[in-house]
């Protein structure tokens, strides 16, 4: 309460006050109806005061005004959240808070009043020189009451309705008012009829409470963002907001989105009766071509030629499905490789051995259903030299080119390769003559080799968008690059012709190359070879790892030989001259002992040293024509069967005869015993022989 007012309510004769007229009846019961009550009219908080029906007041009936409306007040903040929920760790689970504070504060004020008790108060009595009485507070009050204001220096006295001054100024005279007043034992009158809110309520005391629903299901999960994912991340939102931004710019009229939704329709079912056509079409296609070649059907699945009873060390080879392309002709086979899932599938790489005569290229998908037209084809600018099928995701095809790219095919989507290298990204300086597939590396991605002529042997990781190489290893003339102190010795490179990597030994493998020698080099060491073999007097066309035996390798070149290798011994095991320049040679999927090789004269030549280590058990011209050579040669990984090409851009298949694929002869009342050791141990037993002293190949 502000000092004047105090002074004012300690002398109220002093004041006059203008008669007031009683309230209107009607405002009398709406304030009633209202809630708020008026005294008799006596009281002093109710002197000046005007009640005055404001113009918008709501005139309401009797029975509205009649009605009661209840209402309960708690202690509850209604904007207080009931749902807080904390993890207990105790428990393993979000528990819901029970004690949520519920204080809400409208108004603060700092008051000035001081206890006529408290230190503070006597001080400022004994400031004011005001002695402090033990008398009654009734005496106190009685007193106060009979004091007489002292007249000015003046001699005028006060005004009517002006509060007369006295010593000390204002503040001592509120000041005094306040100690006056302080003495009462009289409650100031409130025109609300207040009383605390808090006194009329009931607080339910804390309980425990617990969750009684089932928590939600958990499961543990990890991972790791990566630079690139982030950053793919923020190109596709900035993309939708392209987009949307787009939509908002261009706002399509009815008729327009109702011709573009027709359209998008009309182009659906247009796909999807494309394709539904295609499908039917595709088997009415291999209806046709199996009606066709009937006789062909009944051979590779019946026929067993009969005269192989009659020779017991000699073979014979059935000609199946010839395959060709018209859009592929005057290209040569330059690569061959089955599917590892779809056994009658097979692609096959189309360039050029002419180095004159470059060209265009073509990569091809054939299946054993179909001869007449391939299942995939794909277009090149440059010749490809080499392919190779991943083992697991066979729909992802590795290939080599001329011009020193190499590239991954999609088969699941276009023509055009889902990745290639560039000059950039450390493509060869000269044609890729092998790629091969290998594990995926730490961070699961997939990876292959290459080798080319350049000397260099690259590992080539498949990471988003882009292939990443890494240098495995550079070959020389006088053997693996190493940098002369001085600086000044520029080493002679290798051109490699050919790897193969060890069944066995992930990081093991071989490399020919155009100088006829043979390194065997590893992943680990890229400055140095294990091993280097005096192979060949010519270029080493192929090299491979034997299926079973871990420890033999085989090799041919155009010097006319092929040669079986212990890679433990610098000398070879076995040597057979054939003629001819050797293109490829493969060992069978099903024998230790049984490889084939083609020559450019046209010729096919298997082997079985179990059978022969001398002579091959079968010979036999292929192609009709005498120019004609043959470049490559597969083994079917399940059926009987090898597909060659040539280099006029033909694939002919062959059905090996009994003789040619012999399995151990049963014996009465024994098991043949089957499985790898026994191919292992037959391999073996031709090596012991051969390394026994005075013992020759």
């Amino acid at each position: 309460m502000p000092a004047q007012q105090k002074a004012t309510n300690a002398k109220p004769k002093r004041m006059s006050v203008a008669p007031v007229k009683p309230a209107k009846a009607t405002s009398k019961r709406k304030d009633d109806d209202d809630g708020t009550e008026f005294g008799d009219g006596t009281d002093d908080w109710m002197q000046g005061k005007a009640l005055v029906k404001p113009p918008d007041q709501l005139d309401l009936t009797e029975a509205e005004l009649k009605e009661e409306f209840t209402r309960i007040l708690t202690a509850n903040n209604p904007h207080a959240p009931q749902n807080i929920v904390r993890y207990s760790f105790k428990e393993r689970a979000y528990k819901p808070i029970s004690s949520v504070e519920q204080l809400a504060v409208h108004f603060v004020l700092e008051g000035n009043l001081l206890h006529q008790d408290s230190d503070e108060a006597r001080r400022q009595k004994a400031k004011q020189g005001v002695a402090e009485e033990k008398a009654p507070v009734e005496s106190t009050i009685a007193e106060a009451d009979e004091e007489k204001p002292e007249t000015p220096a003046g001699g005028e006295e006060p005004a009517e309705g002006e509060a007369e001054p006295e010593e000390g100024g204002a503040e001592e005279r509120a000041e005094s008012a306040e100690m006056k007043g302080a003495g009462r034992d009289q409650k100031l009158t409130n025109q609300f009829n207040f009383s605390e809110r808090a006194s009329q309520t009931l607080n339910n005391p804390l309980r425990n409470r617990e969750c009684q629903t089932e928590p939600p299901p958990r499961s543990n999960f990890s991972a790791t963002a990566n630079q690139w994912e982030i950053y793919d991340a923020y190109v596709e939102e900035l993309q939708k907001q392209e987009k949307s931004k787009e939509k908002q710019k261009v706002l399509p009229t009815k008729k327009e989105e109702d011709r573009g939704k027709k359209k998008a329709a009309l182009a659906e079912t247009q796909s999807d009766d494309i394709t539904k056509v295609s499908k039917v079409a595709k088997i009415i296609e291999r209806m046709v071509n199996q009606n066709t070649f009937d006789d062909i059907a009944q051979d590779f699945k019946y026929f067993e030629d009969a005269s192989d009873e009659f020779r017991e060390q000699e073979g014979t080879l059935l000609p199946l499905w010839k395959f060709q392309y018209d859009k592929a002709k005057r290209l040569a086979v330059t690569a061959l490789c089955w599917n590892p899932k779809y056994k009658d599938i097979f692609a096959v790489s189309l360039g050029s051995y002419d180095f004159t005569k470059q060209g265009h290229g073509m990569l091809l998908l054939y299946s054993l259903k179909n001869s007449t037209f391939p299942e995939y084809s794909f277009p090149t600018l440059s010749g490809i030299m080499c392919l190779d099928i991943h083992p697991r995701l066979t729909y992802l095809v590795a290939v080599g080119f001329y011009d020193g790219c190499v590239a991954v095919y999609n088969l699941q989507e276009g023509t055009n390769p889902a990745y290639k290298s560039t000059a950039k990204s450390g493509k060869h300086t000269d044609p890729v003559w092998q790629v091969k597939w290998q594990k995926d590396d730490m961070d699961n991605n997939h990876n292959f080799f290459s080798v080319s002529s350049d000397g260099r042997v690259v590992s080539w990781t498949l990471v988003k968008n882009e292939l990443v190489f890494t240098d495995v290893i550079k070959l020389s003339i006088e053997g693996a690059v190493t940098e002369d102190p001085e600086g000044l010795h520029l080493p002679t490179m290798a051109c490699g012709t050919s790897f193969d990597f060890h069944k066995q030994v992930d990081y093991l493998f071989l490399v020919g190359t155009e100088e006829g020698k043979i390194h065997k080099c590893s992943k680990a060491y890229s400055s140095q070879f294990l091993e280097t073999y005096s192979a060949h007097n010519m270029a080493v066309d192929s090299v491979r790892w034997n299926h079973f035996h871990p420890k033999v390798f085989i090799s041919c070149s155009s010097d006319w030989t092929v040669k079986i290798w212990d890679h433990t011994i610098s000398t070879p095991m076995f040597t057979f001259d054939l003629n001819s320049a050797v293109g490829d040679v493969a060992w069978s999927p099903y024998s230790s002992t049984v490889f084939a090789a083609v020559t450019a004269d046209g010729k096919v030549h298997v082997f079985d040293l179990s059978v022969n280590k001398y002579e091959a058990i079968c010979q036999q011209p292929v192609v009709a024509k005498k120019k004609t050579k043959l470049t490559h040669i597969e083994f079917n990984p399940i059926y009987p069967i090898i597909i060659i090409g040539d280099d006029r851009g033909y694939v002919t298949s062959f059905k090996l005869s009994p003789n040619l694929r012999k399995k151990p002869k049963e014996k009465k009342g024994q098991e043949v015993p089957k499985g790898p050791e026994v191919e292992i141990a037959k391999m073996e037993k031709l090596l012991s022989l051969l390394r026994e002293p005075g013992n020759g190949s």
